[in-house]
């Protein structure tokens, strides 16, 4: 399903330039790569600043290793 959404002349200039800079073959596949590089970096801070072993350390008790 195709739909057409409004948008203004400044925000048309800036999807133009994102698409060429993305070297995309239409705006859909622009505004997709935005969203997917948005939401891939957005989750990189998710577990906060802990280090691998703090992460790691309640993962398992010592009981419960062979």
């Amino acid at each position: 399903m195709q739909t057409t959404i409004q948008v203004s002349d400044k925000t048309l200039q800036i999807l133009k330039k994102v698409k060429d800079e993305v070297h995309a073959k239409s705006y859909e596949e622009a505004i997709r790569k935005l969203v997917f590089e948005r939401t891939r970096n957005s989750l990189a801070g998710y577990l906060g600043k802990k280090t691998t072993k703090e992460i790691m350390k309640d993962l398992r008790d010592k009981h419960d290793r062979f």
